[in-house]
């Protein structure tokens, strides 16, 4: 439960303003920044506690099938993340913003109004290829016409919109569900989102990067496929088995394309993936441990709901309210390491903090069970869990863009992203296979999905602290 980010930065050469508005106000531009941020990131995470409502409106399909709702936005999102930063270079950031956030109201409506799972899934994935062109876009913008002196305030209230979003997620998830359904959840961004274009239309200021070529499309097209196959293969091995041609097929071939699409991409002058960002020591190792970090969280997000619901019996407002803790611990240990924590400190923050949650999920493992323990078991392990990923996160996205010329910031900042997202699109599908295989109802599934979070916090903890062999140096 992150911000997108948490580093100050120069801003990169500002393109040529609109010839309609020449003096934009830095508030306004922060403030619609923000906003679609906001919406972006929050729905990462609203969606999971509707997963019970979702399994009663569509009894038929699996839990590994309904996994896709979660898994085809963020499969999406961190496929198109950087490639959308090259056409808002290219075409405009304010064109690309306010293109991505309407597409974005549009894919909401369809998700509430899907008559089945299929629909809602395709709708759940052009959510996800439209936020990823508001990300980056809402960025440019922002480092565009903010002064240099008010830079470092703006992007940390920009990369606090998002950590909000993602730690408040589950509980405005859980009041939506609760008075009126899972398709409260998408509706609510139709509003926002209109009132958010409308204002855009009137309030940002046009700005242009480098003169840049469009991205690879046969790359963006490997990277997306490649993504996509992959978790496909991880979701449904539980229900394929393991060994199944399929399964087999879906894991090695999306492997491969990822593949395919990375040699690409070093050799190809506008690249789908920014793989030059990937010779600095420092961001490579944090954006691989931001990969395992959030398919943790994703998995410990999506885990936690489910368990409370499906075995405790809490009802969706209540459970909602039960991660509210979490949450809470999130947003302020992500805002105190983002305004306390010196550069030479990032790799112990990150080492400490994700053995800090290995170690509450391997308590949870062993202490878990159908008889409730709110105060002694999960408050704790929520306040703890919450607090590491919020440190955890911050500390990463801030040693990748501190590590980065200012001219690469917006790019690395992407990279960072597009790894969280796709470790936890692979993380939501681990969880799946893993409730899938054990059933929906049954506590030992969650303590295995607990575990199996442990572990991955663990490995994170381990690459994290690796960054101390390269120390980070603000650029």
């Amino acid at each position: 439960m992150s911000s997108p980010t948490s580093a100050s930065a120069a801003p990169p050469a500002a393109g040529p303003a609109s010839p309609h508005r020449d003096d934009p106000r830095p508030g306004v531009v922060l403030l619609l920044s923000a906003g679609a941020t906001f919406i972006a990131f929050l729905d990462t995470t609203v969606v999971n506690v509707a997963f019970p409502d979702l399994a009663r409106s569509f009894p038929a399909d699996r839990v590994s099938d309904l996994s896709w709702v979660v898994s085809s936005y963020a499969v999406l999102f961190a496929a198109l993340l950087t490639s959308a930063g090259r056409i808002a270079d290219a075409f405009g950031r304010k064109r690309l913003f306010l293109s991505s956030l309407a597409g974005f109201t549009v894919a909401s409506a369809l998700c509430a109004c899907a008559p089945g799972l299929p629909w809602l899934i395709a709708a759940r994935a052009l959510q996800g290829a439209t936020a990823a062109g508001m990300i980056p876009a809402a960025l440019g913008l922002l480092l565009a016409t903010t002064p240099p002196q008010r830079l470092p305030a703006a992007i940390g209230a920009w990369g606090a919109a998002g950590s909000l979003a993602t730690a408040a997620g589950p509980a405005l998830g859980g009041v939506l569900v609760d008075a009126f359904g899972w398709r409260a959840v998408f509706l609510i961004n139709v509003p926002v989102g209109a009132a958010l274009v409308l204002a855009g239309i009137r309030g940002l200021p046009e700005r242009t990067g480098a003169a840049r070529r469009l991205p690879d499309p046969l790359g963006t097209l490997a990277v997306t496929a490649g993504i996509a196959v992959l978790v496909l293969g991880l979701t449904k091995g539980s229900d394929w088995g393991w060994t199944d041609p399929a399964t087999m097929a879906g894991v090695l071939g999306g492997a491969a394309l990822v593949a395919l699409a990375l040699v690409r991409s070093a050799h190809h002058a506008a690249p789908a993936v920014e793989t030059g960002l990937f010779r600095n020591r420092t961001f490579a190792t944090a954006s691989a441990a931001a990969a395992f970090t959030g398919a943790s969280l994703f998995g410990w997000l999506l885990g936690s709901p489910l368990f409370l619901t499906t075995v405790w019996h809490y009802s969706v407002l209540k459970a909602g309210f039960a991660v509210t803790p979490g949450a809470l611990t999130s947003a302020i240990a992500a805002v105190a390491v983002g305004k306390r924590a010196r550069p030479e400190q990032l790799p112990a923050v990150v080492g400490v903090s994700m053995a800090a949650f290995a170690a509450v999920s391997v308590w949870s493992y062993l202490a878990l069970g159908t008889d409730t323990a709110f105060l002694t078991l999960w408050l704790p392990m929520g306040l703890v869990g919450g607090a590491a990923f919020g440190a955890a996160l911050t500390a990463l996205a801030t040693a990748a863009a501190r590590s980065l010329p200012p001219q690469q910031f917006a790019s690395g900042v992407g990279m960072t992203t597009t790894a969280r997202q796709l470790g936890g699109a692979l993380g939501v599908a681990a969880t799946a296979s893993v409730i899938a295989a054990h059933g929906i109802g049954g506590a030992q599934a969650y303590r295995d999905v607990f575990l199996v979070c442990g572990v991955l916090a663990a490995v994170a903890a381990l690459v994290g602290t690796a960054m101390a062999r390269n120390p980070v140096r603000e650029s």
